[in-house]
């Protein structure tokens, strides 16, 4: 949950808000809600463990798969969200959400970047927080954060994890449009073209709960 919102006598644009950002030492996140610059708490360790555990399992099939490709977290996303959906969760439009996990080009990562303007994959791993209804329209900021993704042109995939039960929604872009995918099984098989991945759900889930490492046995020393 926020922990602590910059005062301020009005609201910041995006624009300012990425100014802001710059300034900002790398360990603290921020995201900007109803023009508000928001300090985030860290999250539950389960839900960096999915993050990171997605993000490698992106980048070992990056690699073969088309290396001009990264998977990096929590990247800024430059992007003209469309008014209509911003309208749904305040009244300004002045909202940057950021992805924990987004596949960008490399050259942005090594072009000491904050922020990309094309990533062809955007996930999230569902905290308390995207649990949280907007105030127009009453959806839940998860479901708004994936109908912002999907207009953003580059992207192929959304990925959204949940961290509270094992459920991985996988939305993938069509020649006829948008279709979405359900999976609720450590067996069940992930994969996503547009990257070269074909993983286990489990993958995912790895030392979790849901998907701990075994406890090895301490060596019976009383002999």
């Amino acid at each position: 949950m926020p922990v602590a919102a910059l005062a301020r006598a009005s609201r910041m644009s995006g624009q300012e808000f990425r100014a802001f950002q710059v300034e900002r030492p790398d360990d603290e996140r921020w995201e900007l809600i109803e023009g508000i610059p928001v300090m985030m708490t860290p999250p539950l360790m389960e839900h960096n463990v999915i993050a990171t555990n997605l993000q490698t399992l992106l980048n070992a099939a990056l690699q073969d798969h088309d290396d001009s490709l990264y998977a990096v977290q929590r990247p800024g996303i430059e992007f003209p969200w469309p008014r209509a959906i911003l309208a749904e969760m305040e009244r300004n439009g002045a909202t940057k959400p950021e992805p924990d996990v987004a596949v960008v080009d490399y050259d942005d990562v090594v072009g000491g970047k904050r922020f990309t303007d094309a990533a062809t994959l955007l996930a999230e791993v569902v905290s308390s927080t995207d649990e949280d209804l907007t105030p127009v329209s009453g959806a839940r900021w998860i479901d708004v954060k994936v109908r912002l993704y999907r207009e953003h042109g580059p992207c192929q995939n959304i990925l959204v994890v949940e961290q509270e039960r094992v459920h991985v929604t996988l939305h993938a872009r069509e020649a006829g449009g948008w279709t979405c995918r359900v999976l609720t099984g450590l067996d069940d098989d992930l994969a996503l073209p547009a990257t070269g991945l074909t993983c286990k759900v489990g993958d995912l889930y790895r030392d979790t709960r849901w998907q701990p490492r075994r406890v090895k046995t301490a060596p019976d020393r009383t002999g």
